[in-house]
């Protein structure tokens, strides 16, 4: 009975983990197209690496999508309510404040990602 193992490098979980938060940081960088396709985008990339063989993957990529869907979350009933004309005066002011808030807690977990001591992971086939 002969069994393959297939490794997934240490180096490869870390870049897969930091993924999501690049996606974030673009998303609120250049809001018209990207946060919104990175709306869908995102969808995917949570599908792929939520499960991925190592869990700190999946932790990390969890954390980056509460950060970006509560902030899109929160954006639904702000533009909703507000009035006709508040995002026409007021959008760069709402661009500074998702971009202050993103930014920071990404850069924040990019750096846990990258001191973190990360292991390969085998999978036996």
């Amino acid at each position: 009975m002969s069994t393959k193992a297939e490794i997934i490098t240490a180096e490869s979980s870390r870049k897969t983990a930091r993924i999501f938060y690049f996606g974030n940081i673009l998303a609120v960088l250049i809001p018209f197209p990207i946060f919104i396709l990175w709306f869908g985008a995102s969808m995917f990339v949570y599908a792929m690496f939520r499960h991925h063989p190592n869990p700190r993957v999946g932790y990390y990529t969890q954390i980056a999508a509460y950060h970006y869907y509560g902030l899109a979350g929160l954006l639904v009933p702000v533009l909703t309510f507000a009035p006709g004309d508040f995002f026409v005066k007021y959008w760069v002011h709402l661009w500074v404040v998702c971009a202050v808030v993103i930014i920071p807690l990404a850069v924040i977990q990019i750096m846990k990602i990258n001191k973190e001591p990360w292991h390969d992971v085998k999978i036996e086939k």
